[in-house]
């Protein structure tokens, strides 16, 4: 459990259209480089495929790192790459047959916007909760209303798994994440379409695993 939530410390979610510049698999190789814990590859408007063959080029990049990659809404993907593996929304395919597609070993992530659905996430099927958003964000226009760092701590308190705080989060919030208890923060534009995905990626460092909550 505390390796997972070590993995969740600085959780960059890939936005290809941000990463235009560099691209998607030299961001993440840069923000790895600065710190990055956990990769989720996104891709809303990308064919199953396209998504497969970009899993394995970040693969190859984050092999030896210790840095585990999942893909957002697209099991069948994480299956044929054989990445770390999904992350999954509420109005996704279910937790129970995500888990049924994946092996046992791999990694299962549930977005939670709500009290209710914290409570419902079933820790015999999940490993982690993205809880938020935090912030309203252009990243992802359908998201749910803002909960604020209040709204988060009272998430992170219902929570009976590892969590990342998600949402609209910069470098200047990790106070307000560490306060409310999350294990961890999710940021796309953070890090995405910076001019140097590492340096960004430094600014986080107050997230580095050894440093306990």
């Amino acid at each position: 459990m505390s390796a997972l939530k070590d993995q969740l410390r600085l959780y960059l979610v890939t936005d290809t259209q941000l990463c235009a510049t560099l691209g998607v698999v030299q961001t993440v190789r840069r923000a790895v480089a600065g710190g990055v814990t956990m990769v989720q590859l996104r891709d809303k408007t990308a064919t199953s495929a396209q998504r497969t063959e970009l899993a394995f080029a970040l693969k190859a990049v984050l092999q030896g790192t210790g840095v585990a990659l999942v893909i957002n809404d697209d099991v069948a993907a994480a299956v044929a790459a054989d990445v770390d593996g999904a992350h999954i929304g509420q109005g996704d395919i279910s937790a129970a047959q995500a888990r049924a597609q994946l092996r046992p070993n791999k990694i299962l992530g549930l977005s939670c916007e709500t009290a209710q659905t914290v409570q419902a996430a079933d820790p015999a099927l999940v490993d982690y909760l993205g809880l938020g958003p935090v912030f309203g964000t252009t990243t992802k226009t359908d998201h749910a209303h803002p909960t604020g760092f209040d709204g988060l701590a009272q998430l992170v308190a219902l929570s009976p798994l590892p969590n990342v705080a998600i949402g609209g989060l910069k470098s200047k919030h990790i106070s307000g994440v560490l306060g409310s208890g999350a294990d961890g923060m999710a940021v796309v534009s953070a890090i995405c379409g910076q001019t140097d995905p590492e340096v960004a990626s430094r600014a986080f460092d107050p997230l580095k695993p050894e440093q306990r909550l």
